[in-house]
C-alpha cells in the first residue's frame, strides 16, 4: 500500500487566503500533493489566517509588487503542476501572474481562480462573503422557519461546497485532461455558481408541483412529521428522516399511531401529526429517546454539538476524529474524510506557521543565504 497519496508528485502553489482556497488546497495537501503556500508578509497580522489548514503544507512569505519578488516565483512556476489563487478578477492581471503569464512559462501549469460571482459577468467586481453567495443563489431563502427570516448557517457552505469542494474536482479533472493532452488549463470557479447547483433538488419539486418550494415548507424541509426536527424534555432536539413509508410505519407503530401510516403526506392532517410528534417527544430527555429510537430502522439522529462529535465514538472508529495530539497542537484534529484504499490520504506533519518554511524553500530554489538576506532588507520575503 502506498502512504504517500494519490497526488504523490503534484506540485501545488497556493497564493488565496482565507477559507476557500487553503481548504481546497489543503484536501490536495492531505492526499500528498506538495503544497506552497504564499502570502505577503503583511498579512501576518491578520486573524483570519486559519492555521488548521496548512497542515502538510510549506508556509512562505513573498511580495509579488516587487520585481524580485516575482521573479522568484516564476521560478517557482517553472515546475509546478497547479496554481491557485483567490484575488478578485483583474488583480492577478496587475500582478502579473495571471493564467497568460503563467501559461508562458509553463504551458502544462493548472490555474485556477475561486471568486464570488466568477470572472465575468455583471458582478464579477463585487466583493461579498458567504451570506452574499447564498444568498443570490436563492439557497438562504430556503433556510429557516416557514414566516421567519432566513437563517444563516453556522458553518460556511458557499466557501468550502461552492467553492473549495469545486475547485478541488476542477483541478482534479484538469489533471486528468493534461494526462491525455499534455497542456494545462484555466478553470473559473464561482462560489455562487456552485451554489445554484444546491437547487436541483427545488427545480424538482417545482418540476413536480408546479411552484417553487418555500421556507420549511416542503417534503424535505419542516412540512411532514416524518422528516423534521423535534425538542426533547431537556431542551435538546433530535431529526426523523423517515421519508419511505417503510421507516414511517416501523415509526408509527412503535409509538402505537397504525392510523398515521396512510397519513403520511396528506395535507388535511399533516398539521396534526406534527403537533402529536412535537409533543410525544417532549415527554423524554435526549438520552432517553437515543436509547429507545437507536437501531429501530427509523431514521433518526440526535442533533449533535461540536463537542459531542470530537467525542462520538463513530468518527474515532471512522478516523474522521483524532484525539491523540499527534498530528496537531489542538485536542482534536478532524482528519481525512475521503478514504482510499490503495492511496490513502493522510496528516504527515502538523500545521505551518506564518511564513515558517520562506528560507527552506528559497533555498531549495537555488537562492544563497547572501541573497535571502539581501531579499530581507529589500522587502521582498
Amino acid at each position: 500500500m502506498q502512504s504517500s497519496g494519490a497526488l504523490s508528485g503534484i506540485k501545488v502553489l497556493d497564493l488565496s487566503r482565507l477559507l476557500p482556497g487553503p481548504y481546497c488546497s489543503m484536501i490536495l495537501a492531505d492526499h500528498g500533493a506538495h503544497v506552497t503556500a504564499i502570502e505577503d508578509k503583511r498579512f501576518k497580522a491578520d486573524k483570519s489566517f486559519f492555521k488548521s489548514l496548512y497542515r502538510n503544507k510549506e508556509h512562505m512569505t513573498l511580495n509579488l509588487k516587487k520585481q524580485k519578488g516575482r521573479e522568484v516565483f516564476y521560478n517557482m512556476v517553472k515546475d509546478a503542476d497547479v496554481f491557485l489563487e483567490g484575488f478578485r478578477p483583474g488583480i492577478a492581471q496587475k500582478l502579473k501572474i495571471d493564467y497568460k503569464t503563467l501559461y508562458n512559462i509553463n504551458p502544462k501549469i493548472i490555474y485556477c481562480s475561486i471568486t464570488g460571482y466568477g470572472q465575468d459577468g455583471p458582478l464579477s467586481q463585487e466583493p461579498g462573503h458567504d451570506i452574499n453567495y447564498l444568498s443570490r443563489a436563492g439557497v438562504l431563502d430556503l433556510i429557516g422557519e416557514v414566516q421567519g427570516p432566513p437563517v444563516i448557517p453556522g458553518v460556511q457552505i458557499a466557501d468550502i461546497a461552492g467553492g473549495s469542494m469545486n475547485a478541488v474536482i476542477g483541478i482534479l479533472m484538469a489533471l486528468h485532461a493534461r494526462n491525455k493532452t499534455g497542456e494545462g488549463q484555466y478553470i473559473d470557479i464561482s462560489m455562487t455558481d456552485g451554489l445554484v447547483g444546491f437547487l436541483t433538488t427545488a427545480k424538482t419539486y417545482k418540476d413536480k408541483v408546479g411552484h417553487p418550494p418555500g421556507r420549511s415548507n416542503w417534503i424535505l424541509s419542516h412540512r411532514y412529521a416524518c422528516y423534521n426536527t423535534y425538542e426533547t424534555a431537556d431542551g435538546r432536539y433530535l431529526s426523523i428522516g423517515a421519508l419511505e413509508n417503510r421507516f414511517w410505519e416501523k415509526l408509527c407503530i412503535y409509538f402505537q399511531v397504525p392510523e398515521y401510516i396512510s397519513l403520511q403526506f396528506d395535507p388535511d392532517y399533516r398539521k396534526e401529526i406534527i403537533d402529536y410528534m412535537r409533543h410525544l417527544f417532549k415527554q423524554k430527555t435526549l438520552a432517553q429517546w437515543d436509547a429507545e429510537l437507536s437501531g429501530l430502522d427509523v431514521c433518526y439522529s440526535r442533533v449533535q454539538n461540536y463537542e459531542e462529535v470530537l467525542k462520538d465514538p463513530l468518527f474515532k472508529e471512522r478516523g474522521v476524529i483524532d484525539n491523540s495530539k499527534n498530528n496537531s497542537d489542538d485536542p482534536s484534529t478532524i482528519c481525512v474524510p475521503i478514504k482510499l484504499s490503495k492511496t490513502p490520504g493522510s496528516i504527515r506533519k502538523k500545521a505551518v506557521d506564518f511564513g515558517e518554511n520562506t528560507t527552506s524553500v528559497l533555498e531549495n530554489l537555488g537562492y544563497s543565504q547572501g541573497e535571502i538576506n539581501n531579499f530581507i532588507a529589500e522587502e521582498v520575503i
